[in-house]
């Protein structure tokens, strides 16, 4: 089993997009520490939502919580489906599953070396 990711040492932003994803009841939230693993980010804040509609408000209440500090994504894909929303802030990289797309990505095991911490 990796080991456990410090909630403590979590960059801001990451944080304030999990309390963000949470306000709008965000399940199974895992952030993945990628930075010893990956060149291309440092965190996967991986969660999920029970319908489409609930993973356009996670993602909605994050965009908006982090453009109060001037934060804005890269790149956001999978809006018109919203079965996999993927926002891409840069050195981390948000993913708002519904329950099925998840279990079939299985990005938690794909990344399963990485350090981790559940919410």
């Amino acid at each position: 089993m990796p080991n456990k990711l410090d909630k403590r040492s979590l960059a801001k932003h990451v944080k304030m997009s999990i309390k963000a994803s949470r306000e709008k009841k965000a399940e199974h939230i895992v952030v993945l520490d990628l930075r010893n693993i990956s060149s291309f980010t440092d965190y996967f804040v991986i969660m999920q939502g029970n319908s489409k509609r609930q993973n356009m408000a996670i993602y909605e209440s994050i965009e908006q919580e982090l453009k109060k500090e001037n934060i804005k994504p890269l790149s956001i894909e999978g809006r018109k489906n919203a079965e996999w929303i993927l926002m891409d802030y840069g050195h981390f990289i948000i993913h708002i599953f519904s329950k099925e797309t998840r279990e079939y990505y299985l990005l938690e095991k794909l990344w399963g070396d990485a350090p981790r911490s559940d919410y």
